[in-house]
């Protein structure tokens, strides 16, 4: 059996310090190939190096809403020198994110938004999709903005209506430690309801740590537990979700299956 963590940031300050031992974990439980994932100059640059590092993992770089104001002309230049190394697979995590106040003001996040998203399709990457509270926006801009590589909307929370309407723009659905939680009946009703082709895990560490990690530092060793409790839900054996989920992670990520 192998796994594949689809979004990670072992290139997070609370992680960085101790990536051998954290794949190491990985290894234990099958957890083969990680994504890790970056969000700003800093965390971009980190992935990059863990990806030159380590022939398991490969880097998604890109700019995060939260940080969609200091995504200038000269950023936008280093994404496209960046995306050029073979170890990059996509870009990401980009999108939106209407949460927090301080976020950037939604114009901005949007324009950053769509610039990678031209980016993306002008060099035929996917893209790795983050959005919270901003699902009419996020949605309305993938319908006019496709990115033909692929779309992964990342540790998935939304309703069947929702989920419904990304699995018709060709998206992929990723799933985090939330799908573990006894309350998030809607996330678990979703994870039931993506079909297998469309499928992906991820762990999101070191944030979201599933059943029966939950409160802990997250790691990729625990993508085990969400495909665990994915498997649960959709009463399939564990094997039957690690075998689509790593396949479809290679293949939005142009990975060769190494199943």
């Amino acid at each position: 059996m192998q796994l594949f963590d689809s979004h990670t940031h072992l290139n997070d300050p609370q992680l960085w310090n101790q990536v051998d031992y954290y794949l190491q974990q990985a290894q234990k439980y099958n957890v083969q190939e990680l994504a890790v994932v970056g969000s700003d100059a800093q965390l971009n640059q980190r992935a990059l190096t863990l990806a030159k590092q380590h022939s398991q993992i490969h880097a998604v770089i890109g700019w995060h809403p939260e940080a969609a104001a200091l995504f200038n002309l000269s950023q936008q230049k280093q994404l496209v020198e960046d995306i050029q190394s073979p170890k990059v697979v996509a870009i990401g995590e980009i999108g939106l994110d209407y949460y927090w106040e301080q976020n950037p003001e939604p114009r901005v996040q949007q324009k950053a938004f769509i610039e990678q998203l031209e980016i993306a399709q002008q060099y035929h990457l996917p893209v790795n999709i983050h959005t919270r509270e901003a699902w009419a926006d996020t949605y309305q801009i993938l319908r006019r903005h496709p990115v033909a590589a692929g779309m992964v909307m990342h540790s998935f929370n939304g309703s069947l209506a929702w989920l419904d309407k990304f699995l018709a723009l060709g998206c992929y659905v990723s799933f985090s430690g939330v799908v573990s939680f006894k309350n998030a009946t809607a996330v678990q009703l979703a994870a039931q309801n993506v079909p297998l082709q469309r499928l992906l895990l991820e762990t999101d560490a070191p944030y979201l740590a599933p059943e029966p990690q939950r409160g802990e530092l997250n790691q990729p060793a625990y993508t085990y537990f969400v495909a665990q409790a994915i498997a649960n839900y959709r009463v399939l054996p564990l094997n039957i979700v690690a075998q689509h989920t790593f396949k479809n992670a290679c293949e939005v990520y142009q990975i060769h299956d190494k199943n």
